[in-house]
C-alpha cells in the first residue's frame, strides 16, 4: 500500500506536464486511469527516443498507470466518461481553457455527479487573462515568466535550460501540490474544487528569490549578474584541465575560507563581499588555477573538505555516482517485451512507505475491459464500441 492508496485519477494528460503529475501520485499507491484518445493516445507514445518500438518516454512516465481508449466527442464516450468520473476522486486534464466546456465534462457539469470530485486543469498560461488561448511550449512560459531571461552569462544571450522547467516545476509540481491540498481540505470538509494551474504563474512563482528587490525597489535583476548567477566569486561554474567543470557554491564564509586555504589564496578570504570589479578578477584568478588540475584531482582536494565544490557531472556519471546509488535513484524493473528496464527512482521518500512499480507503462486501451466491464459492460458490447470507434 502506497499513501496514495485508494484514490482514483482520471487522467486526461498528454506529453509531460500532467503525465508526470499523475505518475508521481501513481508510484505511491494511487489508482491513475489514463484516459486516452483511440488509436492515436497520448502524443507521448510517439516521442523519440524509442527501444524495441516503444518510446522510453512514455515508458517512464506512464508506469503504474492504466490505459482505457475514448472518444470524448461521441454521446456515448461523454456519458461512460461521466459514470467513471461519478467513482473517481480527481480528474487531471491538459487542453485549453474551454475545450471540457465545450465537451460538456467541465468541472461544473463533473460536480454536479460528483460533488467531491477534485478537478484539475494544466495549462500554459491559465483560466482566464489576455494570453488563456495562446499556444505555447515550455521555452515560451519561461520566457513569458522572466526566468529565460535570467539564464545565461552576463552581455550572453539567454541560454535555453536543458530540462522543461515550466512544464515540470510550473506544471506537474504545482498541480501535484494544488490536487494534494484539495483532497486534504476535501477530507476536512467533504467538499471538492476546481484547481486551475498555469505553467506561467508555476514558474513565475520561481522569482521569489530575485524579484523581491525588483518588487521592492525597483532593483532590477540582471543576467549572469546576480548573487547566485555570475555576481560573485565563490559561486559559479569552473573549467578543470580535461575539460570537465566544477560547481562551486561557496557562498557562506566559512566554506570560502576553506577553499580559499586549499587553494593558497588567503588573500581572497576578506573578498568574499568584494565590489563586482574584484569579484571578476577572482573569478578570472579562480579559473586559471583551476585549469592546473585535472577534475577527479580537484575532487580529491576539495570534495570531503567543507569547500561546497562538487563535479558537473554528465548523465552517465550520473546514474553511476554512489549518491544516487544509495539513494535508490535508479531502479529497474521487469517488463514482458524488454525485460529488465531501468528507470528513474522515487524522489520522494516517507518513512512507512515506499513507491514502487505495481505496473508498466500500459499499451493503449489494454485496460478497456477492465474498466468498462465494472460499469457494466459485456465483453460483446466492449468489442462493439471498438468497432465504432468509441473506444
Amino acid at each position: 500500500m502506497g499513501v496514495l492508496d485508494g484514490i482514483r485519477i482520471l487522467d486526461l494528460t498528454r506529453l509531460l506536464p500532467g503525465p508526470y503529475c499523475t505518475m508521481l501520485m501513481g508510484d505511491y499507491g494511487a489508482e491513475v486511469i489514463k484516459v486516452e484518445q483511440p488509436v492515436i493516445g497520448d502524443y507521448g507514445r510517439n516521442t523519440d527516443p524509442f527501444i524495441e518500438g516503444y518510446s522510453t518516454r512514455h515508458l517512464v512516465l506512464n508506469r503504474n498507470k492504466k490505459s482505457v481508449t475514448l472518444d470524448l466527442k461521441s454521446e456515448e464516450g461523454k456519458e461512460i466518461f461521466k459514470n467513471l468520473a461519478k467513482d473517481a476522486d480527481v480528474i487531471i486534464e491538459g487542453f485549453r481553457p474551454g475545450v471540457m466546456n465545450k465537451l460538456g465534462l467541465s468541472y461544473e457539469q463533473i460536480s454536479a455527479l460528483n460533488p467531491g470530485i477534485i478537478y484539475c486543469s494544466i495549462t500554459g498560461y491559465g483560466q482566464d487573462g489576455p494570453y488563456n488561448q495562446l499556444a505555447g511550449h515550455d521555452i515560451n512560459y519561461i520566457g513569458y515568466s522572466g526566468v529565460l531571461g535570467l539564464i545565461g552569462e552576463k552581455n550572453g544571450q539567454p541560454i535555453v535550460p536543458g530540462v522543461q522547467i515550466a512544464d515540470i516545476g510550473g506544471g506537474s509540481l504545482m498541480s501535484l501540490a494544488g490536487v494534494l491540498m484539495a483532497l486534504l481540505h476535501k477530507e476536512r470538509t467533504g467538499q471538492g474544487q476546481y484547481v486551475d494551474i498555469s505553467m506561467m504563474d508555476g514558474v513565475l512563482s520561481w522569482l521569489s528569490g530575485v524579484a523581491g528587490g525588483y518588487l521592492a525597489a525597483g532593483d532590477k535583476p540582471k543576467r549572469g549578474e546576480t548573487r547566485l548567477s555570475g555576481q560573485k566569486a565563490c559561486y559559479g561554474v569552473y573549467e578543470t584541465k580535461d575539460g570537465k567543470y566544477l560547481s562551486v557554491g561557496a557562498l557562506e564564509e566559512k566554506f570560502w575560507k576553506r577553499l580559499c586555504q586549499l587553494l593558497e589564496k588567503e588573500d581572497f578570504i576578506d573578498r568574499l563581499s568584494a565590489p563586482e570589479e574584484e569579484q571578476q578578477e577572482m573569478k578570472q584568478e579562480l579559473q586559471r588555477i583551476f585549469l592546473e588540475k585535472n577534475q577527479q584531482e580537484w575532487l580529491n582536494l576539495l570534495k570531503e573538505d567543507e569547500t561546497c565544490v562538487g563535479p558537473v557531472h554528465d548523465i552517465d556519471e550520473v546514474f553511476a555516482d554512489p549518491q544516487v546509488i544509495a539513494r535508490e535513484m535508479m531502479i529497474e524493473s521487469e517488463h514482458p517485451a524488454l525485460g529488465m528496464l531501468k528507470q528513474i527512482g522515487f524522489p520522494i521518500k516517507f518513512s512507512t512507505e515506499k513507491g514502487d512499480i505495481r505496473r508498466n507503462a500500459p499499451d493503449l486501451g489494454e485496460h478497456n475491459h477492465e474498466l468498462f466491464g465494472e460499469l457494466g459492460y459485456s465483453p460483446a458490447g466492449i468489442q462493439q464500441l471498438q468497432q465504432q470507434r468509441i473506444i
